[in-house]
C-alpha cells in the first residue's frame, strides 16, 4: 500500500557519486518539465532537518552546497544509519507526505533500501538513473575523498546494484548531457 501522498505515475531515483551532477541533472529537468508536473525529493531534507534539531545546527545551512556541513557529515552519516536501522523506510516516508506532482525525482537515493521501498510502494512507476562522472570532472566541481565518507554505505551502497533503467554520463560534455536529458524528457512525457 502507498504512504500519504498522491499515486505517482513515475518515480525516478536518482544516485550518483558526490558531485556527480544529481542535483543538477534533476533541476535541469524540474526546470524543463515544471513545478507543476515534477517534483524534485530529497531523502537527506528530512534526515539534515531532524540532525539539526537535535545538534543545534543551521538547517539550510546543512542543505545548501557550501562547507558547513562538512565538519557534521560522518556524525550525520552514523545517525542516519542508526535511523535506518531502526526503519528502513523512515526518510522514504518523510519525503513523499503531501506530494501532489504525478512526477517525482527524488535526487539522492543512496542505498538498496531506498530503492527496495520505492519499488514496494510504487511498483512499476519506479526506475532508477544514476548519474557518472569522471574522477577528473568531480574534482573540478571541487571533490576530494574523504575517508569514512566517499568509502561509506552511503556513498558506495549502489556500486554494485547492476542495471540501472537509465545511466546520464555527466563528465562535463554539455551537448551530449543535454542529448542524455532530452531523451529522458521525452520518456517523462510519455508517462504523463
Amino acid at each position: 500500500m502507498a504512504p500519504l501522498g498522491g499515486a505517482p505515475r513515475l518515480v525516478l531515483l536518482f544516485s550518483g557519486k558526490r558531485k556527480s551532477g544529481k542535483d543538477f541533472v534533476t533541476e535541469a529537468l524540474q526546470s524543463r518539465l515544471g513545478a507543476d508536473v515534477c517534483a524534485v525529493l530529497r531523502l537527506s531534507g528530512p534526515l539534515k532537518k531532524q540532525y539539526a534539531q537535535e545538534h543545534d545546527l543551521d538547517f539550510q545551512r546543512l542543505l545548501d552546497a557550501s562547507t558547513y556541513k562538512e565538519p557534521f557529515r560522518r556524525d550525520m552519516i552514523r545517525w542516519g544509519e542508526e535511523k535506518r536501522q531502526a526503519d528502513p523506510g523512515f526518510f522514504c516516508r518523510k519525503i513523499v507526505e503531501g506530494v501532489s506532482q504525478p512526477v517525482w525525482l527524488v535526487s539522492d537515493t543512496r542505498r538498496v533500501s531506498d530503492i527496495q521501498w520505492f519499488r514496494e510502494a510504487y511498483g512499476a512507476v519506479t526506475q532508477t538513473v544514476r548519474v557518472v562522472a569522471t574522477e577528473q570532472s568531480r574534482q573540478q566541481r571541487g571533490w576530494v575523498f574523504t575517508p569514512g565518507v566517499d568509502d561509506a554505505e552511503s556513498e558506495c551502497g549502489l556500486d554494485n546494484v547492476g542495471a540501472f533503467d537509465w545511466v546520464i554520463e555527466n563528465h562535463g560534455d554539455e551537448q551530449h548531457l543535454e542529448e542524455q536529458l532530452e531523451h529522458l524528457i521525452e520518456f517523462v512525457r510519455s508517462r504523463l
